[in-house]
Formats: structure tokens, sequence, C-alpha cells
């Protein structure tokens, strides 16, 4: 199930940088790039619920990641420039949010280690069992 990690966790740059790029750019340049963005993630997350529908931790976190994309493609076409600025920030750091609350999902269930320490005491059956036995007819050294 390596492809759902890597979906969540390119989900996760991608809102990233959403997150740098709503403070660092001018506000026009913010609008265009929420709305790439916002159409790349809304596919990858589609994908991942059409993908993993009977994992119910992937299919929430990517049903809820389509929502917030889908409101992030609509809110840069609708809204002022400033507005989509403050907007655009805000749903990129629910997707990183529920990004890494996927990945940790992803991660939960695909432990196959289980850490346990029993611990016991020996008796003196258990060391019989690791002692070599002696033979009968054991050689002679051979003298010279």
């Amino acid at each position: 199930m390596r492809t759902r990690y890597f979906s969540f966790l390119a989900l996760a740059i991608a809102a990233g940088f959403l997150v740098v790029a709503s403070q660092a750019f001018a506000a026009p340049a913010i609008a265009g790039v929420a709305l790439g963005v916002g159409i790349g993630m809304g596919v990858c997350s589609v994908g991942i619920v059409l993908r993993f529908h009977r994992h119910i931790p992937s299919l929430v976190a990517g049903a809820l990641t389509a929502l917030v994309s889908a409101w992030m493609i609509i809110a840069s076409q609708v809204f002022s420039l400033g507005t989509v600025q403050d907007l655009t920030f805000a749903e990129a750091l629910g997707i990183v949010g529920i990004s890494i609350a996927a990945l940790t999902a992803h991660e939960l269930s695909t432990e196959r280690v289980v850490h346990s320490l029993a611990l016991r005491t020996a008796d003196a059956s258990d060391y019989e069992e690791h002692v070599p036995q002696r033979s009968d007819r054991m050689r002679e050294p051979i003298a010279g």
C-alpha cells in the first residue's frame, strides 16, 4: 500500500507549498497557484477515495481533502484577492493536518512489528535442552 502513503505525502507537500506560497507570493499569483494546486489535490484525493474506499481512515481523509480542495477551487475564483490569500493559507493548513492524520493512520494500519517483553523464570529443564548430550562411545584420544 505504498500508493496510499505516497498519495498522502504528495498532498502534504503540495499543501505545505501552498502555506508558504500564500504568505510569500503576491495576491494575484496566490489565486492562480491556489486554483492549480487545488485542482491537483482534488484529483489526487478523489483517486484516493476511489482506490482505498474499503479503508475507512483513507476514505474519510480523502473525502475531507477532496471537499477542502473543491472549496479552494471555488474560493480562488469567487472571493477578493485578500480573502483568497487568507483562505488559501487556512485551507492549506487544514489539508496538511488531514494528510498528517492520514499518514499516521496508514502507519498504524501497516505496522507489523509487535513489541512485547515477557519475563519468565528459568528452571533446570530449560538448561538441559541446550546442553549437548554426551555419547556413551566417546573416542579415546590417539596417543602418539
